[in-house]
């Protein structure tokens, strides 16, 4: 057992390689000696070294050697750095020092530095608004003889570009027009510079037909590059602006196909829609969805989506595109991003068309990107539209409340005054009603993708198959067409009950509730607005099918009670000069006569409170049309209950009705 242990403990030592020494190569794992030196010997004990006066004073001595020598005009023995430190300079010739190293620097880099200060010295006082006609031509006209045959050079400066364009907003027609031409070749070169191209679009807003129609000629074949630059898609959106139709549709046909930007000659068409160019010039259609899709989907990617130019063209890209190629624009579309195109007529139509054809999580990316802004985008023009698109179509009423329902709530009372923004509470009382929405507003809200409604739309071979097959059997073509027209109805709205999802969104959520109350606090305003009455109207009415009975039934009686006492109040001198009472108001007596014939709950309660013993009063003027309101009424109660009092005025001769409005006889 020892012997045992003993073998163990012998195994356990390293291996030495004979012939190799302590601390070689050989030897693996040795540790490496530290060198001995005397410090290393000596242990750490303080150490103070004694002073030595004879040292010190030498030291001093060959200080004052060196500043002798200076002083003498003689190069002194240390460098430059160390007698730099001996003499400190203050804070403000360091500055100095600084400002003079930068306006070096500046004038290297910058060829025309020293002219750039002098236009900024004039520029300072031409643009005052005190400042004199005569002083400030002179001023201009001296700027511009310095900047001639430069301005090419220094457009692109954020100083003298600023002097540009005051220049050209008050320069004479002379001046202006030798800017413009010596500008015109470096134009495509300055629309890319961030600030030069605020001088190009002063330059436009200032230039003739000629200069114009020359500028928008130079942009042929360069116009899909400039709109996927940020800068210079500022320049072609300003171009399109100013352009009348035909120049307008110059720029938007090279989006089309590169034959169209490639020839000039075949620019100029009558034809106004993509399909009808297509069928005109005999393209491939095929072609055409690629080269648009190679151009918009670098532009959509970058988020250049403010210009009505795209727009207009995504509009015509989206007739003729195939049902995965409309896809791909509505997926990059369903974000954010369509809170900036809904601003124009055709980026409405976008907006719309990508909520309809959208899928569940498109429509919701669309709703959430609307976050903070739907104030805003329901009392635009354009906007307003979508919103009434997204309250007629999406079926996630849980979302639209949480976003939509919840900011429209906080601005009630400025929505229920404006133009726009009564439309979406119009569109939920009374959904596709021409009496609130144009023609115009009604084919946009009906608006689709012709390929995306077509019912398992094909590829361009096999459709071309599925044509031969159709002309070989005429009874097939019928049954597809059917299927088509079957596809087109269903396809226009959500799958959801449409007066179900109104009464989620309009009654369920506390709309409905909230907008009583703002109309019983501004009933007067209401009545005598002319946009206003309208949302009156149908809140009293109730809506169409009745949308607000019978859970709001309490809070309408007191709607009701509230426009009663305010009609009932009597009319007096005093308040002749400054307004006219309700009953002889332009707008609020047409508005009370509609809700006494349409809602006989209401009549009933007016007649009560305001005109029972009282018609005699008003039997003249636009009063007269409320009172014979009773009489045209289709409830034969509220007809009952009025003729009495009225027929006796019309027999003296006091009250006349209308001769298309005969009484209707009571029952």
């Amino acid at each position: 057992m020892a012997f045992k242990n003993q073998k163990d403990s012998q195994s356990n030592k390293r291996k030495r390689i004979p012939g190799a020494t302590k601390g070689d190569d050989g030897g693996k794992f040795s540790p490496k000696k530290k060198l001995r030196t005397p410090s290393n010997n000596q242990p750490n004990k303080g150490f103070k070294k004694p002073f030595d006066s004879k040292a010190a004073g030498q030291s001093n001595k060959g200080f004052k050697k060196l500043f002798e020598s200076k002083a003498a005009g003689g190069k002194p023995k240390y460098n430059k750095s160390d007698t730099s430190q001996d003499a400190p300079k203050t804070k403000r010739e360091l500055r100095i020092q600084a400002k003079e190293l930068a306006e070096a620097r500046k004038k290297k880099r910058r060829p025309h530095y020293t002219l750039e200060q002098e236009l900024a010295l004039l520029w300072e006082k031409m643009r005052r608004r005190n400042i004199a006609k005569e002083d400030r031509s002179k001023l201009i006209s001296d700027a511009l003889r310095r900047m001639k045959g430069k301005i090419p050079e220094i457009a692109g400066s954020h100083v003298s570009c600023r002097v540009l364009q005051t220049c050209a907003k008050y320069c004479s027609k002379e001046e202006g027009n030798a800017v413009f031409e010596e500008l015109r070749p470096h134009f495509l070169t300055l629309a890319c510079n961030t600030y030069a191209v605020h001088l190009i679009t002063k330059m436009l807003d200032n230039a003739s037909k000629e200069q114009l129609a020359g500028f928008i000629s130079s942009l042929h074949g360069h116009v899909a590059s400039l709109l996927r630059h940020m800068v210079g898609s500022v320049v072609v959106e300003h171009a399109y602006q100013l352009g009348n139709a035909t120049q307008k549709q110059a720029l938007l046909m090279e989006l089309y196909s590169t034959e169209l930007q490639l020839f000039k000659d075949l620019v100029s068409l009558k034809e106004r829609r993509l399909v009808d160019i297509i069928s005109k010039l005999n393209l491939q259609k095929t072609a055409v969805i690629r080269h648009m899709s190679s151009v918009f989907l670098p532009i959509l990617e970058k988020g250049i989506v403010d210009h009505s130019i795209l727009h207009k063209a995504l509009v015509e890209y989206l007739t003729v595109a195939d049902k995965t190629s409309a896809a791909d624009v509505i997926q990059h579309l369903s974000s954010a991003l369509l809170v900036r195109m809904i601003h124009t007529k055709d980026g409405s139509k976008i907006g719309i068309l990508c909520i309809k054809h959208g899928n569940a999580q498109e429509r919701k990316k669309i709703i959430k990107g609307m976050k903070g802004h739907v104030s805003k985008i329901a009392q635009d023009r354009f906007g307003s539209m979508v919103l009434t698109c997204i309250l007629s179509v999406v079926d996630d009423t849980r979302l639209i409340k949480k976003i939509i329902i919840r900011e429209l709530q906080k601005v009630l009372k400025e929505l229920i005054f404006d133009k726009n923004g009564r439309r979406p509470l119009l569109q939920l009382l009374h959904p596709n009603c021409s009496r609130y929405l144009s023609p115009d507003d009604l084919s946009l809200l009906d608006s689709s993708i012709p390929s995306i409604l077509i019912k398992g739309n094909l590829e361009p071979e096999a459709e071309a198959e599925e044509n031969v097959k159709s002309s070989e059997v005429e009874e097939d073509e019928d049954e597809v067409e059917e299927d088509e027209e079957e596809n087109v109805k269903t396809v226009t709205g959500g799958k959801k009950d449409p007066l179900l999802r109104r009464r989620e969104l309009l009654v369920d959520s506390g709309l409905a509730e909230s907008l009583i109350d703002a109309c019983c606090e501004n009933a007067e305003e209401l009545l005598r607005s002319n946009h206003g009455k309208e949302v009156l109207f149908e809140v009293v009415t109730g809506g169409a099918d009745g949308i607000l009975h019978p859970q709001l039934d309490e809070k309408l009686e007191s709607l009701y009670e509230s426009i009663a006492s305010i009609v009932a109040i009597p009319k007096s001198e005093e308040d002749e000069e400054e307004k006219e009472h309700l009953l002889e108001n332009f707008h609020s007596s047409r508005t009370i006569r509609k809700l006494i014939i349409d809602c006989p709950s209401f009549a009933s309660t007016l007649w009560k409170k305001a005109f029972k013993g009282n018609c005699k009063m008003w039997a003249q003027g636009h009063s007269a049309k409320v009172i014979c309101a009773y009489l045209e009424s289709t409830d034969s109660k509220v007809v009952k209950m009025a003729k009495q009092e009225l027929q006796p005025l019309l027999d003296k001769g006091v009250l006349k009705l209308p001769e298309k409005n005969q009484p209707k006889k009571a029952d």
